[in-house]
């Protein structure tokens, strides 16, 4: 006679709304937001779907619920060192949010029903520029300067074909000259050998520069340089 087997007594961490949404994030960061779905998430949770439901009202409020936590991840404006010392660290936070979570680049706008990080967030950006001097209209101009750029960059950042090392860079761009016949292409390739393949370029270095244009340029629009 077999014997019998011991029943399974290790205790099973309970479901809850944050384990249910952290898991879709940890889905989405490994297999990216396409291949999320409720039956998945239930697989890698342990679960029937059915039982997400009980935490998620639909697949809607389940992408809410992942956006507020990337956004829960980002720094609020700090209230001293001036408006564009706020803009600069919550700009570069957002990106680094970003960098860890890709998907959400394309979900951070789109969502109609925020969560109370997501609020939070807006609301600081808004209340940090108007402490700053902004005129509602001005903060209204540069809150959509400012994301434009982040969210701009984070994607090309994330789709360019570059590598993530000054290495992988270097070995991507010189496969790329190999197709590009340098009498055709004078500037492209000049670009490429003085620049991309100088030692220590690194692509993302170059958001520091951009955000500072647009911080100078809403400085001087608003006299508030």
């Amino acid at each position: 006679m077999a014997p019998k087997t011991k029943p399974d007594t290790r205790a099973r961490v309970p479901l809850s709304t944050e384990r249910v949404l952290q898991a879709a994030v940890t889905f989405a960061d490994e297999h990216g937001i396409a291949s999320l779905s409720m039956r998945k998430l239930g697989e890698v949770l342990g679960v029937e779907a059915m039982s997400l439901y009980n935490h998620v009202a639909n697949k809607d409020q389940l992408l809410d619920g992942m956006v507020d936590l990337v956004f829960a991840e980002i720094d609020l404006p700090a209230g001293e060192g001036g408006w564009k010392a706020a803009m600069r660290e919550r700009a570069e936070s957002a990106r680094q949010a970003l960098r860890r979570h890709p998907w959400a680049i394309a979900l951070m706008s789109t969502r109609t029903s925020p969560g109370p990080a997501t609020l939070r967030h807006h609301d600081a950006v808004i209340g940090s520029l108007r402490a700053g001097g902004f005129s509602v209209e001005m903060t209204a101009h540069a809150f959509s300067a400012i994301d434009s750029y982040i969210y701009g960059f984070a994607l090309q950042e994330a789709t360019l074909p570059l590598g993530d090392t000054e290495e992988e860079t270097a070995e991507v761009a010189k496969m790329m000259l190999t197709q590009v016949p340098a009498d055709q292409f004078p500037h492209l390739t000049e670009f490429t050998v003085e620049h991309v393949l100088r030692a220590g370029y690194h692509y993302g270095d170059e958001f520091a520069f951009g955000l500072d244009l647009i911080l100078d340029g809403l400085g001087r629009a608003t006299g508030l340089a």
